[in-house]
């Protein structure tokens, strides 16, 4: 009788609760990542306790990315196309994969008054969060999926511009090597900008299949 539930559920285009653990498991440990950069910049968590740390959050995140994978290949029905859960679920491992480089990097290079990324970090945060509100309505209410997709879509738009205008600060100062230090974590940022914007292209492409 269970087994006969879930396939209702799943015919009735409910996601199944191993894949959404899966998918808000990796993005719980992205959004850890998040926050852990944010405690390093703001001085709250030192550089290497913070790298160290981050090993650990992205083995768990690549966990959760195994699961989803092992769950997707004995699958019989899926909300959305497997390929687009898969594409979902590796830009949310390029988002986790970005913070990390931010982190070693910031912990490799040591440049002063990091705390000017915290704006770019705050958008990340809420980026992550607009992707989790899209995965848990996929599982629970479809129809709100493109709302909180479109939502995490803007995010990474946003971020993008918060880019340029760093690289339009740094360029238009001298281009010491402190300064060409800093372009480098402002472009880890942009690239995980970019992979939220990914990941939500994925989940409305997903939902408008349906």
């Amino acid at each position: 009788m269970r087994r006969l539930r879930r396939m209702l559920d799943l015919m009735r285009g409910r996601m199944d609760s191993a894949l959404s653990d899966a998918l808000i498991g990796q993005l719980e440990a992205t959004k850890e990542g998040a926050w852990l950069a944010m405690a390093m910049i703001g001085g709250e968590t030192g550089r290497t306790d913070a790298h160290e740390r981050m090993r650990e959050i992205e083995h768990r995140g690549d966990t959760y990315r195994a699961a989803l994978v092992e769950e997707l290949s004995g699958a019989l029905v899926t909300p959305i196309d497997r390929e687009d859960l898969f594409r979902l679920s590796r830009f949310i491992d390029d988002v986790l994969d970005s913070l990390r480089d931010f982190v070693r990097e910031s912990y490799l290079y040591r440049i002063k008054g990091q705390r000017r990324f915290a704006p770019m970090l705050d958008q990340v945060v809420m980026g992550i969060e607009a992707l989790e509100e899209s995965v848990r309505a996929l599982a629970a209410h479809p129809s709100a999926v493109g709302t909180d997709a479109l939502e995490a879509k803007k995010i990474g738009g946003n971020i993008r511009r918060m880019y340029q205008y760093e690289i339009a600060r740094i360029f238009s100062e001298e281009l010491t090597s402190e300064a060409m230090k800093e372009r480098e974590l402002v472009r880890r940022l942009e690239i995980v900008g970019m992979a939220i914007g990914d990941a939500a292209d994925a989940i409305a492409d997903g939902a408008m299949k349906r």
